[in-house]
């Protein structure tokens, strides 16, 4: 089941770096952008990550968070957010909770094998937890500035 533009942030407790586990409502009081991204240090999720780090200062200033999520372990999530200097969280969904709750997991080819993978998206909420925009099967050029510029008009 999808989420739709008006529903509120799912109730999800998740492992996370830092070695903690933070519920996503616990956010409430501040616009929240939740991105889903297939795998830790691969060329795009690393670029994706880079990107939100980069203008991460501008997302604070804004009254924004944000929290990456994948399939990987915290261990893996912990080494690849000290690598690549990420000032926010990783949550570890490794059961698929999250990515099922989301609806971001999509049947892909690659070199001609199907499986199931996460699909690139995006999830802004609001301050009071309700979802306001979704990116979909995400290009990762410019993409963090276009979630930027549609926090801004929160």
């Amino acid at each position: 089941m999808a989420l739709d533009i008006g529903d509120k942030i799912p109730d999800l407790t998740l492992p996370a770096t830092g070695g903690r586990d933070i519920a996503l409502r616990s956010f409430k009081g501040k616009a929240l952008v939740v991105y889903f991204y297939p795998k830790d240090n691969t060329p795009g999720c690393t670029q994706e990550g880079q990107d939100f780090r980069d203008l991460y200062g501008k997302f604070r200033k804004a009254g924004v968070e944000i929290v990456g999520v994948s399939r990987d372990s915290v261990r893996s999530h912990e080494n690849f957010a000290t690598k690549f200097e990420f000032p926010f969280v990783l949550l570890s969904d490794a059961d698929e909770a999250a990515c099922r709750a989301f609806d971001v997991i999509r049947e892909k080819t690659l070199y001609g094998r199907k499986y199931m993978g996460v699909d690139r998206s995006t999830f802004l909420f609001d301050a009071k937890g309700v979802l306001r925009q979704v990116w979909r099967s995400v290009k990762v050029k410019n993409h963090a500035q276009a979630v930027l510029d549609a926090a801004a008009g929160l």
